[in-house]
C-alpha cells in the first residue's frame, strides 16, 4: 500500500458524513506506519472505545469505512474472518459498519468478525503475532495469506455497497 496523507484518509470515507470524517481522529504518526506491509490501513479511536476505521485501496480509489464494536472480552478464542488469525479473549470483535448510501441512512449495517486491532495485514505476513491463541498450520506462503486478506476485505466492502 502507498503511504496515505491525512487529507486522503478523510476524503475516503463512504459510510459517514463529511463532518464526521472531518472530526475523526487520524493517527499523527502516519510517516512511521509500515505501509509496504499493509493491504489496508486500520486503526482504533483512542478517544472513543468501540470505534475503529479502515481505509482500503480499491483500484484507483480509497474506501474509508467507519466501524463500531462492543468493548470487553468474550472469554474465548475466536478467529478473524479476514486474515484467519485466532486470538484469545478480546482479540477478535464483531465489527459493524453502516452500509453505503440510502441503505446506511436507513440504518442498515453489515458486520464481520475481525482482529480488534485491525492489523490483519501484519498477522498475514507474520509481522505481528496474537498475544494468545494458537495459529493453525497452513501450507500457504505469506504472499498467499496477504492475497487472502485482500480478497476477504474486498468482499466486506462489496457487502457495504449491496
Amino acid at each position: 500500500m502507498l503511504p496515505l496523507t491525512e487529507r486522503e484518509i478523510r476524503a475516503s470515507f463512504v459510510n459517514c458524513s463529511k463532518g464526521d470524517a472531518k472530526r475523526l481522529p487520524v493517527p499523527r504518526d502516519l510517516e512511521k506506519r509500515p505501509w509496504e506491509d499493509l493491504d489496508f490501513f486500520g486503526w482504533n479511536d483512542p478517544t472513543m472505545p468501540g470505534r475503529g476505521y479502515l481505509v482500503i485501496p480499491q483500484g484507483d480509489e480509497l474506501v474509508g469505512i467507519a466501524l463500531r464494536y462492543q468493548t470487553g472480552k468474550s472469554g474465548r478464542a475466536q478467529m478473524c474472518t479476514i486474515c484467519l488469525t485466532t486470538h484469545g479473549s478480546g482479540g477478535v470483535s464483531l465489527l459493524t459498519a453502516a452500509k453505503i448510501g440510502e441503505a446506511g441512512r436507513r440504518g442498515d449495517t453489515i458486520g464481520t468478525y475481525m482482529c480488534t486491532d485491525l492489523a490483519c495485514p501484519l498477522y498475514a505476513r507474520n509481522k505481528r503475532r496474537p498475544s494468545a491463541g494458537n495459529r493453525y498450520q497452513e501450507n500457504l506462503t505469506e504472499q498467499e495469506k496477504a492475497d487472502r486478506v485482500v480478497t476477504n476485505i474486498a468482499a466486506f466492502v462489496a457487502m457495504l455497497r449491496s
